[in-house]
């Protein structure tokens, strides 16, 4: 998998608005855009807002679950996690890539 990162939701906002990426992982917690602000932003962008969206936080009551979930998030996980939880629902949102299957 290719990686990008950002500082912040803006700069964010920017990356995917100039590289086509296949999923975004996003925290709420962030500065100058928290991650609803962002996950707001693609889902009204016509070229993004089919792109799944992961939302991991510590913040993991029932009130912000379910703002995640209506703003269209397709996962939720609470921190921390583990990494083979978070490996295993980005392979679940992603189509299969080829070789995909050996990929550790």
């Amino acid at each position: 998998m290719d990686v990008a990162t950002a500082r912040d939701g803006v700069e964010a906002l920017g990356l995917l608005r100039e590289t086509p990426f296949n999923l975004l992982l996003l925290d709420i917690e962030m500065p100058r855009m928290d991650g609803f602000e962002l996950a707001r932003h693609v889902r009204r962008d016509p070229v993004l807002k089919a792109m799944p969206i992961v939302m991991i936080s510590s913040r993991t009551g029932t009130k912000h679950r379910e703002q995640a979930r209506a703003l269209g998030v397709a996962a939720f996980l609470g921190k921390p996690y583990q990494s083979r939880d978070l490996v295993e629902c980005v392979r679940g949102l992603l189509p299969a890539v080829d070789g995909d299957a050996d990929a550790d």
